[in-house]
């Protein structure tokens, strides 16, 4: 690929992005009025965003390790197919149980396009180069995760919510065309791939048990009562198994090896943390925009701007600098201290805080994640093998997803039982009935209150929201510590494709089918390998201990 091909393929595989993240975030603001429109719950509005995300967490891994076994082009493209297509039925739904149900198909695509396109960005850009490129990546993110809010909020305030479902079908059109023309890959050596289906199947019995579990305790049953006992100890079991089937399976959803790994493990630990802030604040935030402080939907957007200014400027920023000194981890110590002190920041808020000093609070939390979410991504691809880049990167997605997945439906668990109780206190304490505004757990629409019960509502979520920050502090003090342990090691300079081409030169397994395209000047696959063998030779190299000269001539 020439120099063109690489930054056009590029377009293409954040285009790619672009349009998983969006079609997960556009819905944000527009949430209050769907739900409401739908008749739904507290619950059923925490399960809108988890459904996604609880898919999203179990296909990362998979997607991953298909991409180190299968074509990973035709696998991002059959990624963004199902993506959109899912949202563009969820746009049809008519109660909120359709809508759910297509949200997590919409998840199954956009934990595919999440995986494989850093997967991708590894394969075509040096971890020294990557910095700069990683940082376009988190800008590009941080305009999808919270401009699509904006977005969704003027379609729904000038047409209808309907339309946020089907606005990415344009964008994923032109990513796969764009792919298609521009991303050029070498084929990958026959292998029969063996998928890891009781892996997949455990792993996500596992996890889906344990978030059923934090959405319903407490509102459904007690915390401690049999049902919680049933269903940790069930997800405990799911997950003990499939610990145990990863350790001898041939090709494991998440090789347990990666663990080995000092870097891997801190970045995990970290990006449970940053999941919890970029998906929980999403979500949230738009709940007290619209519900507490009784703005529309696109205001609601628009008051997020500083947050996406923010990661947008720190992910371009920074990345740059990384690029140019190859010095990553005070960065990241930096934004984990940043994301801690933000989020402590927002849990001062209530229902009649000023919006500059919530637009500066904001600005500060997409800093600290501009400087901190794809940095983790880097760090990780720096230390793996070239054949680990895929379910390694992946795994790095799977729990960042996770902790996000697990954040919106503790942060929403907290949030229902919060406003409940505060909203039933205070309807008592005004002689109103509870079921008179459709009961305390429903999703009020401010709007149609009269004063004293909009105050009560709008006071309930003011504070409600401001707790859920305060919970998420700790998480934030357990990614600055993760971080601050990381080990840094020197960027390295080659592409995953050139580490690739040189394994298979040194293990003699140049591909017959290796195609000999001398047309624009772009050096082939043969070319590439038959230069590493003569570079080799000349330096009296030694290749698996083996002298290069001692091999016989291909």
């Amino acid at each position: 690929m020439t120099r063109r091909e690489t930054l056009e393929s590029l377009s293409g595989i954040l285009l790619g992005m672009f349009v998983a993240i969006l079609a997960s975030s556009i819905v944000s603001s527009s949430l209050p009025k769907i739900i409401s429109d739908l008749d739904g719950s507290q619950s059923s509005y925490t399960w809108v965003v988890t459904a996604t995300l609880l898919a999203m967490t179990i296909s990362t891994p998979i997607w991953g390790k298909l991409a180190d076994l299968t074509n990973r082009k035709v696998l991002i493209q059959i990624a963004l197919v199902v993506a959109v297509v899912s949202s563009a039925l969820a746009g049809l739904s008519q109660n909120v149980g359709t809508l759910i149900t297509f949200r997590a198909f919409q998840g199954l695509g956009a934990g595919g396009l999440m995986a494989l396109a850093t997967v991708l960005v590894a394969d075509i850009i040096s971890p020294r180069e990557r910095g700069k490129f990683m940082g376009l990546m988190g800008g590009i993110m941080a305009v999808s995760q919270i401009g699509g809010p904006l977005l969704g909020g003027v379609l729904t305030d000038t047409v209808s919510w309907r339309l946020n479902f089907f606005v990415g079908l344009p964008f994923a059109l032109a990513a796969i065309v764009v792919l298609q023309r521009t991303l050029h890959l070498p084929k990958v050596a026959r292998r029969v791939v063996k998928i890891d289906y009781w892996g997949a199947g455990l792993i996500s019995a596992g996890v889906a048990t344990l978030l059923l579990w934090v959405t319903f305790a407490g509102n459904n049953f007690e915390w401690l009562s049999w049902q919680t006992f049933v269903m940790v100890g069930g997800a405990l079991a799911a997950l003990v198994a499939a610990v145990l089937v990863e350790r001898v399976t041939p090709e494991p959803i998440i090789p347990l090896g990666l663990f080995k790994n000092r870097t891997f493990v801190l970045a995990v630990v970290a990006s449970v943390a940053v999941g919890v802030a970029m998906f929980g604040t999403a979500v949230f935030l738009s709940q007290y925009m619209q519900v507490a402080r009784g703005k529309t939907p696109t205001e609601s957007g628009l008051l997020t701007i500083p947050m996406i200014i923010g990661t947008f400027v720190a992910s371009m920023l920074f990345g740059q600098l990384i690029t140019r000194f190859g010095r990553y981890k005070a960065i990241m110590v930096s934004g984990a201290v940043l994301l801690t002190v933000s989020l402590f920041a927002l849990s001062t808020i209530d229902y009649h805080t000023s919006f500059v000093l919530i637009s500066l609070f904001l600005f500060g939390l997409g800093s600290s994640m501009g400087m901190l979410m794809q940095n983790l991504v880097l760090a990780v691809q720096n230390t793996l093998d070239v054949s680990e880049m895929g379910s390694g990167t992946s795994t790095v997605a799977f729990f960042r997803t996770l902790g996000g997945a697990i954040g919106v439906s503790v942060l929403g668990a907290v949030l229902a039982s919060s406003v409940s109780t505060s909203i039933q206190s205070g309807l008592t304490r005004l002689g109103v009935p509870a079921e008179s505004m459709g009961g305390a757990s429903a999703v009020p629409d401010v709007s149609t209150l009269p004063g004293p019960i909009r105050d009560l509502v709008e006071k309930s979520y003011g504070d409600g929201i401001a707790e859920i920050f305060l919970v998420a502090v700790p998480l934030a003090l357990v990614a600055l510590v993760a971080v601050s342990f990381l080990k840094e090691i020197p960027l390295g300079t080659k592409t995953g494709l050139q580490e690739r081409l040189e394994r298979e030169a040194a293990t003699d397994g140049i591909p017959d089918d290796a195609p000999v395209d001398e047309s624009e000047g772009r050096i082939t696959l043969r070319e590439e390998t038959e230069s590493t063998l003569a570079d080799a030779y000349a330096m009296g190299g030694v290749v698996d201990d083996e002298p290069v000269q001692d091999r016989p001539a291909r």
